[in-house]
Parts: structure tokens; C-alpha cells; sequence
């Protein structure tokens, strides 16, 4: 009995030192504050957007990203990166708005809509554009392994 008492000290004793107890290091990640994360990525994608800035996309896309622009043409993050970086575009706004983050686990959905204006290939356009993301929590922080945006009517020829 005594060396059945000894044996279940010293298993109690290993799984605490090696996480068998409670650490808060181990407590579920709070869904408010993941959406609201994934929310300010998109308003920080479209602030890149507007600037022409491609750094923000080096940061949270995947390297192995795959999407589809408004008009169709499927991009990865290289390409998608100087889509936005080209300069045929300047916008005077672009905007994020009506966003919505569904959690899955590790992954997320993020929906919004876009609105831009601007000067492309020296016409003026105004347009609106829904997208999806689709956003995978890593180690390093959530990253957008796809993308798809859509152009709503009337539909001005658009870079992106």
C-alpha cells in the first residue's frame, strides 16, 4: 500500500511539473477579442490598399496564399502583392466596412465590403467589391491563406 501511495505522489508530482495541471498559458482563446483582430487586419488591408503599400500583405498573407481578384485573374501573394504595389492605380479613399468574422477553431471566414475611388488608367471610378478571407491562426499570428473579391454593379474595370 505504501509503494502504491509513493507511486501515485510521484506521478501527480511529474504531471504537474510537466503540465498535467491547470495553466492559464493553456485557456481558450477569448472569440471577441480574435474577431476584433481580424477586423482590424481588414481595415489595415484596406489602408494598404489605398497607399499602395505591400508591406502589410508580406506580414499577414501566407506564403502559399491563393485568391481571385474582381475581374477573375487568380493571383498568389507575389502577384497579388504587385497587383496593389503597380501604381496604375492612385485612390483618393478605400474603405472596409460591413465586416463579419466567423471562427472555426483555428480558421476564420472575414466578409466585408470594399469601397473605392479613385483615378485607374486616367478614368475616374468609384466601385464597391465584396470580399472573403479566409484566415488560419498560426504561431506567428493569423495569416489570409485566400481571398476572393467580387465586384459589385455597375462594375468599372478594376486593377485589383
Amino acid at each position: 500500500m505504501r509503494m502504491f501511495r509513493a507511486l501515485s505522489l510521484m506521478i501527480l508530482a511529474f504531471m504537474l511539473h510537466f503540465g498535467g495541471g491547470h495553466q492559464d498559458d493553456d485557456a481558450a482563446p477569448n472569440p471577441e477579442m480574435q474577431r476584433e483582430e481580424i477586423v482590424n487586419l481588414e481595415t489595415e488591408a484596406a489602408r494598404a490598399i489605398q497607399t499602395n503599400a505591400g508591406t502589410f500583405f508580406r506580414r499577414v498573407y501566407a506564403d502559399d496564399f491563393a485568391g481571385t481578384l474582381s475581374h477573375g485573374q487568380v493571383v498568389n501573394k507575389t502577384s497579388f502583392i504587385s497587383a496593389v504595389q503597380n501604381g496604375e492605380v492612385k485612390y483618393d479613399s478605400f474603405n472596409a466596412s460591413d465586416v463579419s468574422v466567423r471562427l472555426f477553431r483555428d480558421a476564420a471566414i472575414a466578409t466585408c465590403l470594399w469601397s473605392a475611388r479613385g483615378v485607374y488608367r486616367e478614368q475616374k471610378f468609384a466601385s464597391q467589391m465584396r470580399t472573403i478571407h479566409v484566415y488560419i491562426n498560426t504561431p506567428h499570428g493569423w495569416r489570409v491563406v485566400s481571398g476572393q473579391i467580387t465586384l459589385l454593379p455597375p462594375g468599372a474595370q478594376q486593377p485589383l
